[in-house]
């Protein structure tokens, strides 16, 4: 299982337990040494690990899927014992087309969010797909790898959400 702190990003924390006395420890571990002062939230999440599954970031505006990329680790990474697909961690990341099952799951979990703009992450193992989690301030960059018009929907919801205050 992989055992998430809620509080942080970019892989920071995350660690896999194989059984139940190492994910006891990893539980001990990030009572006592992570600091949450920043946000006051000392939950974290367990997950299933998915060894073999490919990770995609699905972005979403408004509820609708606007474009994605899959995150992968160089062989040589994976090769030396990495597994987490985090950009910040050495993952690249390249603009993919999703099809229509994954669109709509990314879809269905920004509605359930009701966040304007959110990144939902995917992981796709054989015949299952999960949403792994969900990040409400997601990095963008390159507009190759999102749906046309997506800078201006997303400029128009900046305005928008700004214009309110």
């Amino acid at each position: 299982m992989v055992v998430k702190p809620n509080a942080v990003t970019r892989g920071i924390g995350v660690a896999k337990a194989h059984d139940l006395d190492s994910f006891l420890g990893v539980c001990d571990y990030l009572d006592l040494v992570h600091d949450y002062r920043a946000t006051g939230d000392r939950s974290f999440l367990v997950q299933e690990f998915l060894p073999d599954a490919r990770d995609y970031r699905a972005m979403a505006l408004d509820g609708e899927y606007v474009g994605a990329v899959e995150r992968r680790l160089p062989d040589d990474a994976l090769a030396a014992g990495q597994w987490k697909h985090n950009v910040h961690r050495g993952a690249e990341a390249t603009g993919v087309d999703l099809p229509a099952e994954l669109r709509d799951l990314a879809e269905r979990a920004a509605r359930a969010m009701e966040i304007p703009f959110l990144g939902v992450d995917l992981l796709v193992s054989g015949d299952r797909a999960v949403v792994n989690e969900t990040n409400a301030r997601p990095t963008i960059d390159a507009a190759t790898k999102y749906e046309p018009g997506f800078w201006d929907d997303l400029a128009a919801l900046i305005r928008a959400t700004a214009g309110s205050r």
